[in-house]
């Protein structure tokens, strides 16, 4: 069983935004320019599925890398028509909606006054998805070069819950290094890693493993994967 991958009726519930007198503790979700964009999207659809805010950053490197692997054309200006895109088809409703309200939040990577470049701006914490070895490094090293990495060194500096998923390989020494320091500061790193024992048939069970398994660290419900019962070949069995 993976989850889900498409339109999903937890989308709708984000959409309606927070229950009064409800404060907005968001998760933001940082996209650097490594190579696997469907890991943020399927990262994004579970935490939309669970009906929490959002606050995202694409950078603008990863911005190239989704123009290269789904032809999408990311604009500040028109974020909800591309981001409802990139998600899939009959989530733009939802969407539109969510950032209508506020619930869903976007903020430009060079824009280093926005929201979350400050600790006092209160959030659940970050998940960067996919990791580049530069984002890796930029985090590690606490350049805050660009409003991604700023909120990570923001994310660590506040104790608060950092997810990193690089997904490059092999690593340098370097990397190593740099994902040791991380792991040292507080952060888990999650490399974007797939199981195979939940009987993947096709690329986005893989994909949707890896973002179940973001969103477990995290403390995010999520039923994007088929679990591990301890029964051997129980996934090769059909779903009942």
């Amino acid at each position: 069983m993976t989850g889900v991958t498409g339109p999903v009726s937890g989308v709708g519930r984000a959409a309606a935004g927070p229950d009064a007198g409800e404060p907005r503790r968001p998760w933001v979700v940082g996209v650097s320019g490594a190579s696997g964009t469907p890991y943020a999207a399927s990262v994004l659809r579970g935490l939309l599925t669970a009906g929490l805010p959002i606050d995202l950053i694409v950078s603008r490197a990863a911005r190239l890398t989704l123009l290269d692997e789904t032809g999408l054309a990311w604009r500040d200006n028109a974020w909800p028509q591309a981001l409802a895109s990139w998600l899939g088809v009959g989530t733009a409703a939802a969407v539109s909606r969510a950032a209508e309200t506020g619930w869903l939040r976007h903020w430009s990577p060079g824009d280093l006054a926005a929201g979350p470049s400050s600790g006092s701006y209160l959030t659940r914490g970050m998940i960067v998805v996919p990791a580049s070895t530069a984002a890796v490094a930029g985090i590690a090293l606490g350049l805050s070069k660009d409003l991604l990495q700023r909120v990570a060194d923001v994310t660590l500096k506040e104790r608060r819950t950092l997810v990193v998923v690089p997904r490059e390989m092999p690593f340098t020494r370097s990397t190593l290094l740099h994902m040791l320091s991380l792991h040292e500061a507080g952060a888990v790193v999650a490399a974007a890693s797939p199981g195979f024992y939940a009987g993947a048939t096709d690329a986005q069970a893989l994909v949707d493993f890896v973002a179940g398994k973001v969103l477990d660290v995290a403390g995010v419900p999520n039923t994007l994967l088929r679990r591990w019962t301890g029964e051997l070949g129980a996934a090769r069995r059909p779903s009942s």
